[in-house]
C-alpha cells in the first residue's frame, strides 16, 4: 500500500494530532532536529510541552486553529521560525488525525512573477496545444526542473507524452507510450485524490514514523511521504535523481499528469509547487471550457446538417428511396470511409466497404446480438468484438438500426491503418524473485531500459472520436423521427443523445465540481497571506491580485452554470406584467454597476407570455449590458420599449453605448464569445448565449441591430397572452 509506507522523505517532517484529544500520535524521527523529543510526549498536546514546542505555538493559525471545526477538505498554510531558520507549516485533517508538516523554506513567493500573469497566458491560449505549451512554460518557471511533460491516460489505461519542455541536452521522450503497469490502478487513484507530489532525491533514506500505536498511518494527502522502494528504482533506472507531478483532473476523473523530472536531486519549494498546481487546474479549466465550446461549435454545425437531411429525407416516396438517395451525405457526417444501408435484404453502398458477402456477415452479427442496438469498435477483428475474421475495409465498424425489428440498419466502415506505438522500453512485465519474510515471492519488477521499443499495430482503423459517434447516432435518430412510426425506438435513442449532450455541459460540472474546493483553498490561503502580511505593500498587491483572478474565475463559474440551467431547468410558462418587474431591474443594475448618471427611460410594457423567473434573467442580462456598455459615454442613455406585433410582443432595449463591430455580429450568441471593443468592461461573454437559450425555451426569439460607436438595439419576441388586444 503505498499511501501507508511508514515513512517520510528526508527534506520533511511531520506530527500526528489525535483530533479528539490533541494528543500527539506519532512524528517522524527527523523532527528531533528541530524539537528535544522523544516517546515520552506521546499523548501529550503541544502546549503541556509549550517549552518543546514554543517555535511551532507561535504560528496564529496553529495557535487559533478549531480542530472541532475543521474537515478533510481543510487545509492550512502558516510558517514558523527555528534557530534562526523558516519554516512551512502545513496542517490539515484526515480521518480523525490532525497532521502538522513542516519543511524548510528554500525560496520566497516575491521571487516569482505574478500568479494572475501566467492564467492570463493559459486561459487566453487558443488550442489544447497552446495551452499544454503555456502550461508547461508556467510551470517549468515554477520548479526549474530538467524535463517537464504532459502525460496523457488512454483509455486502456497505458500513458502518452503528448507535450514536453526539456533542456539543452536532455532526452526527448515526446510522442513516448508508457505502459498501464507504469502507473497502476492504485497509484491512479492516490493520485486523484492528492494532486501534487514530489520525490526530491531518489537515492536518499526515507525517515521512519514513530508512533504510539502499532496500526499503519495512513499518509494520502502527505506532501512529506517516503515514495515506495519500487517507484525509486524506476526513477533511477530513467536515469533520474528527482521527480514532481501535477494531476490533471478533468470531469472528476484523472485525465493525464504534469510530470517533471530532474537528473540531479533538487527539492522544489511549496510555495511553487502550489503555484504548478494552481497553473495545472487553471490549464484543465482552459482545456474543458476549449473542448467543450469545440464540441458546441461542432453540435451546431451538425444540427444544420441533420435539419436538411431530414428536409430530404421526408421528400422521399419511401424510406427506402430516401435512404439510399442520400447515402453519400449520410457517409460523411461521422467522417467514414464507407458506409452500407440495409433494408431488409438490399444494400447500399457509399465509398471504401467490404464485399457484399462481408456486410452481409456483419448484419448477421448485428441482429443477433439483442443488446446491441448501437455499436462502434475501431479493432472489429478482435475476439471480445466482431470475431470474424480481418474483413477488408472494415477494422472499424459502427452500426446502429433504424427500425425495432431490425431489419434496417446503417453500417459505417473504416479502413485499416498500418501504424506503430513508440514505447519508452519494452512494455512486457518485467518479473524477479524477492524473498520476503523467507518466502521465495514473483513481483512486478521495473524496467531496466528505456530504449525506444516499436510495436507494430495490425488490424485496427483510427478510433471513432465522440463527435462521430454523435453524428451517426443522430443521422439513425433522424431516420427514425421520419418514419412516425418508430416512437418507443426513438425514446431510446433520444436517451443516449441526451447522455451524448450532457457532454457539452461538462465545463459547468468541471468549474462546480473540480474548481470549486481549489478555488476556496487558494482564496482562503490568500486572505490568509493577506491578513498576516498585510502591513507589506507588495505582498498586499500580489495577494489583491490573485483575489482579483479568483473572483473572475468564480465569475464564470456561476455564469456558465446559469447557462446549463437555462437548458435543463423546468419552466412554467404564464402571463407576467413586466413594468414593476423592469423598473426593479433597471434600479439595480444601476446601483451594481454603479452607474446613476446613466438614464434610463422606460415606455409601454405590455404584458408577456414567460417564465418569470427565467424573464427576470433576460431583462437582466440585457438591460445589464446596454447600461454597461453605454456607461462610458458622455451622457448614457437607455431606452425600453414594448410593443404588441400580431401574436407576439416585441421588446427594444436601445442604448448609446460602443456598439458591436460588424465582424463580431454574427458570433454574438456564441459562448465565451466576447466583443473585440470591450476590453475594459468586465464580462466573460455568456449572457447573450443564457439569453438566447431561454427566448427559445420560452417560443420567441432575439435580435439585434448595431452601429459601432453609437449604439445597440435589442430586440425580444415574447407570445402574446391570449385574448390581449
Amino acid at each position: 500500500m503505498i499511501h501507508i509506507s511508514g515513512h517520510v522523505q528526508d527534506f520533511g517532517y511531520l506530527l500526528g494530532l489525535e483530533a479528539d484529544t490533541k494528543g500527539i500520535k506519532f512524528y517522524s524521527q527527523n523532527l528531533t532536529q528541530l524539537f528535544p523529543i522523544d516517546e515520552a510526549v506521546f499523548g501529550k498536546t503541544l502546549e503541556q510541552k509549550q517549552e518543546v514546542f514554543e517555535p511551532l505555538l507561535s504560528s496564529p493559525v496553529l495557535s487559533s486553529l478549531d480542530i472541532a471545526g475543521m474537515t478533510d477538505t481543510d487545509v492550512l498554510l502558516d510558517k514558523f521560525e527555528v534557530a534562526g531558520a523558516h519554516y512551512h507549516l502545513t496542517i490539515y485533517r484526515y480521518n480523525g488525525v490532525v497532521y502538522l508538516e513542516m519543511e524548510p523554506i528554500i525560496e520566497f513567493f516575491k521571487q516569482r512573477s505574478f500568479v494572475s500573469k501566467k492564467y492570463e497566458r493559459i486561459h487566453n491560449a487558443v488550442d489544447s496545444a497552446g495551452i499544454w505549451r503555456e502550461l508547461l512554460s508556467s510551470v517549468s518557471e515554477a520548479i526549474d526542473y530538467d524535463r517537464v511533460m504532459i502525460y496523457r491516460f488512454l483509455e486502456d489505461g497505458s500513458g502518452k507524452v503528448i507535450a514536453e519542455k526539456i533542456k539543452e541536452g536532455v532526452e526527448s521522450f515526446m510522442h513516448l507510450h508508457y505502459p498501464e503497469s507504469d502507473i497502476p490502478r492504485q497509484a491512479r487513484e492516490l493520485y486523484l485524490k492528492k494532486r501534487k507530489r514530489i520525490f526530491s532525491d531518489v537515492y536518499s533514506e526515507p525517515v521512519p514514523i514513530i508512533s504510539k500505536d502499532p496500526e499503519p498511518i495512513d499518509l494520502t494527502y502527505s506532501s512529506v511521504r517516503a515514495m515506495s522502494p519500487v517507484h525509486g528504482q524506476y526513477l533511477k533506472n530513467t536515469g533520474v535523481a528527482s521527480s514532481f507531478s501535477t494531476s490533471i483532473i478533468i470531469n472528476n476523473k484523472l485525465w493525464g499528469m504534469v510530470t517533471c523530472q530532474n537528473l540531479e536531486p533538487k527539492h522544489i519549494d511549496l510555495v511553487n509547487r502550489i503555484r504548478a498546481e494552481v497553473f495545472t487546474v487553471i490549464a484543465a479549466n482552459a482545456y474543458t471550457s476549449y473542448k467543450s465550446a469545440q464540441m458546441l461549435s461542432d453540435s451546431i454545425e451538425l444540427e444544420n446538417k441533420i435539419g436538411s437531411l431530414k428536409s430530404r429525407l421526408m421528400a422521399g416516396d419511401s424510406l427506402e428511396d430516401s435512404l439510399f438517395s442520400n447515402i453519400d451525405e449520410m457517409r460523411r457526417y461521422p467522417d467514414a470511409d464507407g458506409l452500407a444501408v440495409i433494408v431488409h435484404d438490399h444494400i447500399r453502398t457509399s465509398g471504401e466497404v467490404p464485399s457484399d458477402r462481408d456486410i452481409l456477415q456483419i448484419v448477421k452479427y448485428a441482429r443477433e446480438n439483442p443488446l446491441k442496438n448501437f455499436y462502434s469498435t475501431n479493432d472489429f477483428s478482435d475476439s471480445e468484438q466482431g470475431n470474424l475474421g480481418n474483413l477488408e475495409n472494415a477494422a472499424g465498424v459502427m452500426f446502429g438500426f433504424t427500425d425495432d425489428k431490425r431489419n434496417e440498419l446503417l453500417i459505417w466502415f473504416r479502413k485499416e491503418i498500418d501504424t506503430q506505438i513508440l514505447w519508452a522500453g519494452n512494455p512486457s512485465k518485467q518479473m524477479e524473485t524477492v524473498v520476503k519474510d523467507g518466502i521465495e515471492q514473483m513481483v512486478i519488477s521495473p524496467r531496466k531500459s528505456f530504449a525506444t521499443y516499436i510495436q507494430d499495430i495490425k488490424g485496427k482503423s483510427r478510433p471513432w472520436k465522440n463527435k462521430d459517434v454523435f453524428a451517426a447516432k443522430k443521422v439513425v435518430a433522424t431516420i427514425l423521427e421520419t418514419t412516425y412510426s418508430q416512437f418507443r425506438r426513438v425514446q431510446e435513442l433520444n436517451r443516449e443523445l441526451k447522455n451524448l449532450n450532457e457532454e457539452l455541459d461538462s465545463f459547468s460540472y468541471t468549474i462546480s465540481h473540480d474548481l470549486g474546493t481549489p478555488l476556496t483553498v487558494m482564496k482562503l490561503n490568500a486572505q490568509l497571506l493577506e491578513k498576516s502580511h498585510g502591513t507589506n505593500p507588495d505582498v498586499k498587491k500580489r495577494v489583491t491580485s490573485i483575489l482579483d483572478e479568483i473572483m473572475g474565475m468564480e465569475l464564470m463559474m456561476r455564469g456558465v452554470l446559469d447557462l446549463s440551467r437555462a437548458k435543463s431547468a423546468q419552466i412554467a410558462v404564464e402571463e407576467v406584467e413586466t413594468r414593476s418587474l423592469i423598473e426593479k431591474i433597471c434600479y439595480d443594475v444601476k446601483l451594481t454597476l454603479n452607474c446613476p448618471e446613466t438614464e434610463i427611460t422606460v415606455h409601454e410594457c405590455p404584458t408577456v407570455m414567460a417564465d418569470k423567473i427565467m424573464l427576470i434573467q433576460v431583462f437582466l442580462n440585457i438591460i445589464g449590458n446596454a447600461v454597461k456598455y453605454s456607461s462610458k459615454t458622455d451622457k448614457p442613455r437607455v431606452l425600453i420599449n414594448g410593443k404588441v406585433v400580431d401574436d407576439t410582443v416585441v421588446y427594444t432595449v436601445q442604448d448609446n453605448g460602443i456598439g458591436i463591430a460588424e465582424e463580431d455580429q454574427e458570433h454574438m450568441f456564441r459562448i465565451f464569445h466576447r466583443m473585440s471593443n470591450s476590453k475594459g468592461f468586465h464580462g466573460n461573454g455568456v449572457g447573450l448565449s443564457i439569453v438566447y437559450r431561454i427566448m427559445s425555451r420560452l417560443g420567441g426569439f432575439i435580435t439585434f441591430d448595431s452601429v459601432e460607436n453609437e449604439g445597440t438595439s435589442f430586440h425580444l419576441t415574447f407570445l402574446k397572452p391570449p385574448g390581449k388586444a
